[in-house]
């Protein structure tokens, strides 16, 4: 296909799904005051201080869905992967009403990510073999590729949930992490991921004006699972197929910000003798808070991690092995500084006594929502 066609159809895509999210928006708010799908500021771990409507990622779907059935290519891994996005939609919806159990979510997010899995056949079935003795260029993952594969887009889907902990924080990670998957996808000419991609993120632009600080309206569990949800199985598709490093270091950068924050979570509660679900106020952007910075401030430095880990990802496709390794190695260390000074720097502004630990916090999926009374309408 002429590159004139490619280049414009993905603009296309991103503009649509642009276009479409932002007037969808103002139609869902009113439809979650109507329901009462209301984001009340009730301890200290919310930044915001007013009540706010929550579902607004009802509009990043929508931007998305009609984007993608004008322009995408909707061949059988698509369409299954279309149909466990409608159920995790489906799922944030009743979510952010009803505030349902973790258990129950859980269930419903393995349903989701097992259609395009065992359907579509969308499966990681190999790693990239990090053995040098070995003379085999790839691991073989046999018959744990379905498991795999599953607690991948499971661990993804809730991953891009935690981190909605700020204005705009979310819904901007996840836009930078579809164009980064966009630039890949055209450096390797697959057409079907890079208008996939667009229109997420044409669909995350359109919800970021009243998402960025101060918020007019969240995008909830709707938006947030369904991001985490697509940068999952998209990923799958496209960015673990490529040879030599690129195949294990490709999806992990783009995510990484996301992946580190939820491994993190787990290890810090498991250490505490806490269960991995229970919410706290550890997140990266509680870190950054705690030091001192404001929303605005600390999104922005998310938003510029999160951008250097994706045009690192994007050099590692069109460089050498050995300067992708190299490149992969300074970036590794160049987190792991930085996590030590934000982690660091904890007890500089932190204030224990500040965070009781029967409170809750808005950005952990698990944590319960308080629906809204005839006093909220």
């Amino acid at each position: 296909m002429p590159e004139y066609i490619v280049i414009g159809m993905v603009v296309a895509a991103f503009a649509a799904a642009g276009v479409l999210s932002y007037f969808f928006t103002p139609p869902v708010k009113k439809f979650a005051h109507k329901v009462g799908a209301i984001d009340v500021p009730k301890d200290n771990r919310r930044m915001h201080k007013e009540p706010i409507p929550r579902l607004g990622g009802l509009a990043i779907f929508g931007g998305f869905l009609c984007s993608i059935l004008i322009f995408g290519q909707l061949d059988k891994t698509m369409l299954c992967v279309l149909l466990g996005a409608i159920i995790i939609v489906s799922l944030g919806i009743f979510d952010d009403v009803l505030a349902l159990g973790a258990k129950l979510k859980f269930v419903v997010q393995i349903v989701a990510a097992a259609i395009p899995v065992c359907v579509g056949d969308l499966q990681i079935k190999l790693f990239t073999n990090l053995n040098p003795f070995s003379d085999d260029a790839y691991f073989h993952l046999g018959i744990f590729a379905i498991p795999v594969t599953i607690l991948w887009i499971v661990g993804i889907t809730n991953a891009v949930n935690l981190i909605d902990g700020l204005d705009g924080l979310a819904v901007g990670v996840s836009s930078i992490a579809a164009i980064t998957m966009l630039a890949v996808a055209l450096l390797t000419e697959n057409m079907m991921i890079a208008v996939t991609m667009a229109a997420l993120a044409g669909a995350c632009v359109g919800f970021m004006p009243y998402n960025l600080n101060p918020a007019k309206i969240f995008m909830g569990d709707t938006g947030s699972t369904f991001l985490g949800y697509m940068l999952a199985t998209v990923s799958i598709m496209g960015l673990f197929k490529f040879y030599a490093v690129i195949s294990f270091a490709v999806p992990f950068l783009i995510l990484g910000l996301p992946i580190f924050d939820t491994a993190n979570a787990i290890i810090r509660r498991v250490a505490a003798g806490r269960s991995p679900m229970s919410p706290d106020r550890g997140h990266v952007h509680h870190k950054l808070i705690d030091m001192g910075f404001n929303q605005k401030q600390a999104v922005a430095i998310l938003y510029a991690i999160s951008a250097t880990l994706g045009l690192t990802a994007v050099v590692l496709t069109s460089s050498g092995e050995v300067k992708a390794i190299i490149l992969l190695l300074a970036v590794l260390v160049a987190i792991i500084v930085g996590a030590c000074v934000i982690y660091g720097a904890e007890h500089w502004g932190r204030h224990p006594q500040d965070d009781p630990p029967e409170a809750e916090d808005r950005d952990d999926g698990d944590a319960q929502k308080e629906k809204t009374d005839d006093e909220q309408n």
